[in-house]
């Protein structure tokens, strides 16, 4: 699995997709999958920068990449050592209410949710590690 830290900083988000889909070269997948790929990191890799540590607090994000298996599939881990948090804990945005009458955020993490084929959390030694999978033939 390859292994790249990044400051957990808003300016980072090009370098981690481009990390990404420098592990996806030579592998099939469409350009919608890649699409989805790129809103997904966007989603997870912006939430670490903004929320995982404290204001002024240098933290960085640990983005591990690899492309295997039978579907072939590509699995993303994000991982950080600030507060511990469970994205995936708190309940669905409802996108049947009006922007006016939803709670603030959610919608990042429901579109992750359903545009990849699992999502996964865990806390583990201090770090909190998403872990994202997505078939690349369908």
């Amino acid at each position: 699995m390859a292994e790249q830290y990044f400051p957990a900083k808003l300016d980072q988000l090009e370098p981690v997709q481009k990390f990404v889909l420098d592990q996806l070269r030579g592998f099939p997948y469409t350009e919608r999958t890649r699409a989805q790929l790129d809103v997904a990191v966007e989603e997870i890799f912006i939430n670490i920068a903004h929320y995982a540590y404290q204001p002024g607090q240098n933290g960085t994000a640990t983005v591990r990449c690899c492309v295997g298996g039978d579907p072939l599939q590509v699995t993303i881990q994000f991982l950080d050592s600030g507060k511990p948090f469970d994205p995936l804990a708190r309940e669905d945005a409802d996108t049947t209410l009006s922007a006016e009458d939803r709670g603030i955020g959610g919608l990042g993490i429901l579109m992750v949710k359903k545009s990849m084929d699992a999502v996964g959390y865990a806390y583990e030694n201090g770090s909190n590690v998403l872990t994202i999978k997505k078939n690349l033939t369908q």
